[in-house]
């Protein structure tokens, strides 16, 4: 899973959220990191609406300008939990190997 995807399917993982505050949301999950343009941010989210993975859950009109509010659905959810088990895996395995690097390097222990 690319990361966009993985950030925007965190950031709904709490509660819908409209277009824009998804990006304020990427950029505060990332730390200032990822910040989304509104291409790729409406691209990945046209993208995971095809897929399933989010769905429209209201439109609205705000300042005389429609907005559309994502929610998670069911398989987003779970594609988000099997990208982060997969991830903790990964992590819990550089762990693992730079501790044993670690140890070899300075002689001392992890």
């Amino acid at each position: 899973m690319q990361e966009p995807t993985f950030l925007l399917l965190t950031a709904l993982a709490d509660e819908p959220r409209h277009g824009y505050a998804l990006g304020d949301e990427v950029a505060a999950i990332s730390e200032g990191r990822v910040r989304l343009g509104a291409g790729t941010l409406y691209g990945t989210l046209d993208r995971l609406l095809a897929e399933g993975l989010i769905r429209v859950e209201r439109e609205e009109t705000v300042h005389g300008r429609p907005r559309r509010v994502f929610a998670l659905t069911p398989e987003g959810a779970q594609a988000l939990r099997g990208e982060s088990e997969r991830l903790r895996a990964a992590l819990r395995e550089a762990d693992r190997r730079l501790s044993r690097t670690w140890t070899r390097l300075v002689g001392g222990t992890a």
